[in-house]
């Protein structure tokens, strides 16, 4: 392809770098689009494959008529027929109306089938049919239609895989690949990285009007070694982030590690870290927090467990029997030592000991008694006989308990 038209073509769509591999793509879509060939793009997401469609489109015969994008891995498998192949009046629950249907809407122009490999293995033999014949049945219908389609697929999907798996036709796949065109990953497009990061950034840059970003040799370096698992839509949001978030405007590695992995080399999307690459996170500061927790647990269930020890006492001394608990008094498990404070934090702990030092209350049998007996009424909407079945003492030994300390 000559280069004047090959830039034309790169500037008309936005398609920015030079790679030799985004070059052959290009070229292979221009030479096939006066065909009605069907055409199956290949590469991973987040690539750009939706830009080949489009091309191959707008330079055909069928320019002129409708272009329809569709992405098959959004389309529920129960409706997917009816979206691509309409449907009949009744055809089934809320099919008031008949509908056309993709491939009908779409005769004479372009069909973009994106994700196509996660098609139905049903919806893959109707979608065989229609390429090889232009013939189609509508869901619950019987009249046999005609529609003159062109076909273009997009898929990340290894398909040579899928096809020994069972999980995609071996037919369709051949039908569909009738002219491959393989969109390289961003790892593999050298320098276009740092043309796609400078294009992002300026577009940042008019967009908000914020200062512009330069990158130094060792980013330069960082962006190019790491392996961009998300590609160019993964370039295009770690460009934004640094744009808006980044206070320094010359981009150093050192910035840089705070939106990608420190190791360049894995496929991993590190999340956005606020502090410097030089301060390290504060494990201490977690270790701190999990040790003030489980002092203030383990205070916690022994003050509960010397209410409850008290309850039953109070409960005993009142001629009852003491209350079954349906679980056990509660208690630290033996597999977690004691916490003992270490030397160094013994002044950080001081407060939380003050804290945990148990409430001293009233050690009188006859204020303890008197306020149980009040609860248990109040629990109970100042019934008696069941506060006595709360308490687990007689309807009697209530009734004297109350008169006696005058709470009738």
């Amino acid at each position: 392809m000559e280069q004047r038209l090959l830039q034309q073509i790169k500037q008309r769509y936005g398609v920015v770098g030079n790679c030799e591999q985004l070059n052959h793509a290009l070229d292979v879509c221009l030479q096939v689009a006066h065909t009605d060939l069907s055409v199956l793009i290949i590469g991973e997401s987040g690539v750009g494959k939706e830009i080949l469609p489009r091309i191959i489109h707008d330079n055909s015969p069928r320019k002129r008529e409708r272009y329809l994008a569709i992405n098959c891995g959004s389309i529920p498998e129960g409706t997917i027929d009816s979206e691509l192949f309409g449907h009949e009046k009744g055809a089934y629950t809320g099919a008031i109306d008949e509908g056309e249907g993709y491939f009908g809407i779409a005769n004479k122009g372009t069909l973009f089938l994106d994700e196509v490999g996660e098609l139905p293995l049903a919806t893959q033999a109707r979608l065989l049919r229609v390429l090889e014949t232009g013939e189609y049945i509508r869901v619950g219908g019987t009249e046999v239609l005609k529609t003159d389609v062109r076909i273009v697929a997009a898929t990340n999907v290894n398909m040579v895989k899928a096809v020994s798996e069972g999980k995609f036709r071996q037919d369709l796949y051949y039908r569909l690949n009738s002219i491959p065109v393989r969109m390289p990953a961003l790892r593999e497009r050298g320098n276009d990285i740092l043309s796609l990061f400078r294009l992002f950034a300026l577009q940042m840059v008019e967009k908000y009007k914020m200062p512009r970003l330069d990158l130094t040799e060792d980013a330069k370096r960082l962006l190019l070694k790491y392996k961009w698992p998300g590609n160019v839509r993964q370039l295009k949001n770690l460009t934004e982030q640094i744009s808006l978030l980044s206070e320094e405007r010359t981009i150093t590695a050192e910035t840089l590690r705070r939106f990608i992995p420190e190791d360049e080399e894995t496929m991993a999307v590190a999340s956005y870290s606020t502090k410097p690459s030089g301060e390290s996170h504060s494990y201490e500061q977690e270790r701190r927090l999990l040790f003030n927790f489980l002092v203030e647990l383990q205070n916690s269930v022994q003050r509960l467990n010397g209410e409850v020890q008290e309850l039953q006492k109070q409960i005993t001394a009142l001629g009852g029997q003491p209350v079954q608990m349906s679980h056990p008094v509660l208690s630290l498990p033996s597999s977690i030592p004691q916490i003992e404070t270490p030397a160094y934090e013994m002044a950080d702990s001081e407060e939380i000991k003050t804290e945990s030092n148990p409430v001293v209350e009233s050690l009188n049998v006859g204020d303890n008694e008197m306020e149980l007996l009040k609860k248990a009424l109040r629990r109970c909407g100042g019934n008696r006989k069941n506060a006595a079945k709360e308490l687990g003492i007689s309807d009697r030994t209530l009734y004297r308990r109350l008169k006696q300390l005058n709470l009738e």
